[in-house]
């Protein structure tokens, strides 16, 4: 998940395991450089980045490791369905 607006760019990396994992997780945040390297190391990985600035900016606080908020978990959810389904495509 990434957001580009005029001051920095932020990225969000989320992973769930459905069988370890009650949520999703952040895996990594970034601004600036940091978000450009994970956005890079998604791409390399052929890993799809989707735009939600909204989502991006309440999340970039969370540490990595933390699962997501539970009032979070409809938009994660309908994100992370929505990358399924293109992976499952590809």
């Amino acid at each position: 998940m990434e957001l580009n607006d005029k001051k920095k760019k932020i990225a969000i990396a989320l992973g769930y395991d459905s069988g370890r994992d009650a949520a999703p997780r952040i895996l990594a945040t970034g601004r600036g450089p940091i978000a450009e390297k994970i956005i890079a190391l998604a791409e390399e990985a052929e890993i799809p980045v989707v735009s939600q600035p909204y989502l991006a900016r309440i999340l970039v606080n969370q540490e990595p490791g933390e699962m997501i908020p539970a009032e979070l978990y409809q938009a994660v959810a309908e994100i992370l369905a929505y990358v399924y389904r293109l992976q499952n495509r590809l």
